[in-house]
């Protein structure tokens, strides 16, 4: 995994996105077991911009999101 990757997990019922220093937790579908591709869709920017984040400085630096269970 390089530096500039960003992870996606899920938990239950919350989906954890983590970059840099960051971990955004929202809520998902019930029915959702665990993640399997990347492809998979999730419109983050809502989300940042519900938090205030600056959307297009926080998304530049990602190269990549990964898969990771622990």
């Amino acid at each position: 995994m390089g530096k500039n990757q960003a992870i996606l997990s899920n938990k239950g019922e919350l989906t954890s996105f983590s970059f840099d220093k960051y971990q955004i937790r929202f809520k998902t579908s019930p029915r959702l077991e665990r993640y399997t591709k990347v492809e998979e869709y999730i419109d983050l920017i809502p989300i940042l911009q519900n938090l205030y984040f600056d959307v297009e400085s926080f998304l530049k630096p990602i190269e990549g999101v990964c898969i990771q269970y622990d």
